[in-house]
């Protein structure tokens, strides 16, 4: 059933009024304010890690993962960034790994687990599979254990093309799923498509950095340095995402602004009152 067809979208950020009108034109909601009602549904919110219209669980009795998802990959994913941008001579990918392994890697994987619990689909899918990423990531560059990097050179006599040409393969895997997620929050908000836009650019570019060579058989450098910056901006939306979806009247000074395209549901049920009032 569509907004159209009497199911309203409401806000309630403000936990601390009755009235949800100005919060409502405004754009502030979260989830510390939802109100569990068997008819109203929610628009998308980044906070959330939903992208479309929906509904709170009746007797809801677990917090909102996706904040502490969102942080353990904002967190990595800016190590990472600002290892690929070579930041204060920074080259060796070494010091991701345990971040990668615990933050980004196993909190993040739970908070997707706890996002089934629930009833998030969207964001059961991403966290648990950036979950994934980050751990598989780690496994990847940890000195001997595995021994993946020395056994794809092994192979190629010595040489580290194959391993690159592996690693932008992998990378490749993740831009195609990244973009599926992408595609699936054309509906949402600004930053919440912005989030995974800027992720998706950041793996394309680490992908063709490790892909074209040069001369000399090393990475594109450029490119690298390329992909880190728009990784340090997918950090930084997912770290506003999170605060978006924590912070409301009781525990901010300020609401940060919530943005809607003007395709979005919530435009346009905002549209649609907005002409039924001037009638």
């Amino acid at each position: 059933m569509s907004v159209e067809e009497g199911i309203s979208v409401k806000d309630t950020h403000n936990t601390n009024s009755s009235d949800s009108t100005d919060d409502y034109n405004t754009g502030h909601f979260g989830p510390l304010a939802h109100v569990n009602t068997a008819s109203s549904r929610y628009p998308a919110f980044g906070g959330d890690l939903q992208p479309g219209l929906y509904r709170v669980p009746k007797d809801r009795k677990l917090a909102n993962p996706a904040p502490l998802g969102l942080c353990g990959f904002a967190l990595t994913t800016f190590i990472l960034g600002c290892i690929n941008m070579q930041v204060r001579g920074v080259t060796e990918p070494n010091i991701v790994v345990g971040p990668a392994l615990a933050y980004g890697g196993l909190v993040q994987l739970c908070a997707g687990m706890w996002e089934m619990a629930v009833g998030n689909t969207f964001g059961a899918t991403v966290l648990s599979s950036y979950g994934g990423f980050w751990m598989s990531l780690a496994i990847t560059f940890i000195p001997g254990g595995f021994n993946i990097m020395g056994a794809l050179e092994k192979a190629d006599n010595g040489e580290p093309t194959m391993f690159y040409n592996s690693f932008a393969l992998y990378l490749f895997g993740w831009f195609i799923f990244t973009t599926l997620i992408t595609l699936l929050t054309l509906k949402s908000t600004v930053a919440f498509f912005s989030l995974f836009f800027f992720v998706d650019i950041a793996i394309l570019l680490l992908a063709l950095g490790y892909l074209l060579q040069t001369d000399t058989g090393m990475p594109n450098e450029k490119l690298l340095k390329a992909g880190g910056l728009f990784a340090i901006l997918g950090a930084f939306l997912a770290w506003y995402n999170a605060f978006a979806g924590i912070a409301d009247n009781s525990n901010s000074f300020f609401l940060p602004p919530v943005v809607h395209f003007p395709w979005s549901e919530k435009k346009r049920s905002s549209r649609k009152h907005a002409g039924e009032g001037e009638v």
